[in-house]
């Protein structure tokens, strides 16, 4: 058996590939490569292509999250044929996904941080135009999320 997750966020530059590269690095850690795909994904197009945000990639790498592999591209009805989970960083991109979202939907559509057990917030914020602190609380709620989402695919596993 296989699970797919999808992170979206926006662009697909600073949030969704940081949850994809520290989902990466969990469920490798956790030795289920092979049975987890994930990938990451933005409302938006104008990013696609490109590699996650020069800032956050930095301060992912600092905390041994490598996000050089990723490009951005964008959301489409495709992936609801393909991922189990479709996790969105924030309610106006989970509005534009349900806009997406085929009737038939059978995966679990709903806000990333609903996985977080430390923090109670539930939008992951768009660190895009802070300063530092901004991507370094994104990589916190992040690790706290993927926390919870790594025990809820093992569960399923």
């Amino acid at each position: 058996m296989t699970i797919s997750v999808l992170f979206v966020c926006l662009g697909n530059i600073c949030r969704s590939p940081t949850a994809h590269g520290i989902f990466e690095h969990k469920i490798r850690e956790a030795g289920l490569s092979e049975q987890v795909e994930i990938d990451s994904a933005g409302t938006a197009a104008w990013h696609i292509g490109k590699s996650p945000d020069a800032r956050s990639a930095a301060a992912a790498l600092q905390r041994g999250y490598d996000l050089s592999h990723l490009r951005a591209r964008q959301s489409d009805e495709a992936d609801f044929e393909h991922y189990d989970y479709i996790l969105a960083m924030d309610e106006s991109n989970l509005m534009d996904l349900r806009a997406l979202s085929p009737a038939n939907y059978r995966g679990h559509l709903g806000l990333f941080l609903e996985f977080a057990r430390t923090f109670n917030e539930r939008e992951v914020p768009d660190p895009y135009y802070g300063g530092n602190q901004g991507f370094e609380h994104v990589l916190d709620l992040v690790e706290d999320a993927c926390e919870g989402l790594l025990n809820d695919v093992r569960q399923r596993l």
